[in-house]
């Protein structure tokens, strides 16, 4: 995930670097007479491959960055610090700016993004959260029964309609 304009610039620039790579493969037949036609394949793959995820990684950093995302949607809690460093750049803030929030030191916040607030304490988590205005809204599962497998549930589902047919043929 890109977290800041210099890693944005240099995710462009090495998106283009890949993109000339594929052009040079294809301008000299891809690689020659040198390489085995599969080991030519998987170069021009491998480089592909990377440049989708590049190309991938820089299209989220610019709709983060042009507002085009609203709610972050999190399946745990623990994608609260990736969805933390995503409201940030939504918010149009730079880490500078959100230290300044903070009042810690820029360099604090890029730890803390490097890592992705692995080393954060809970009270600078939810600092984070009201630097940033977010409301963030999360469902706590109790233990308690067992999860049912989908088997488990076509069965029950299939014995309550054998049960209501049953009573309906029972009264005809």
């Amino acid at each position: 995930m890109i977290k800041n304009e210099r890693e944005y610039r240099i995710s462009r620039a090495q998106a283009a670097k890949f993109e000339q790579a594929l052009s040079d493969l294809a301008a000299t037949g891809g690689g020659g007479e040198r390489l085995h036609p599969l080991l030519q394949k998987a170069q021009r793959d491998a480089l592909q491959s990377q440049l989708d995820d590049l190309r991938e990684e820089i299209a989220a950093y610019e709709a983060l960055k042009a507002g085009r995302q609203n709610v972050i949607s999190l399946d745990s809690l623990e994608e609260l610090p990736r969805a933390l460093i995503q409201a940030r750049i939504a918010a149009g803030l730079s880490q500078r700016e959100l230290a300044a929030r903070l009042g810690v030191k820029e360099q604090q916040v890029q730890r803390y993004e490097a890592t992705e607030y692995a080393g954060a304490s809970l009270a600078r988590v939810t600092a984070v959260v009201r630097a940033l205005g977010l409301h963030v809204r999360e469902d706590v599962f109790l233990p308690g029964e067992k999860d049912r497998s989908l088997d488990e549930v076509l069965a029950l589902l299939k014995n309550a309609v054998a049960q209501t047919l049953r009573s309906y043929r029972g009264r005809g």
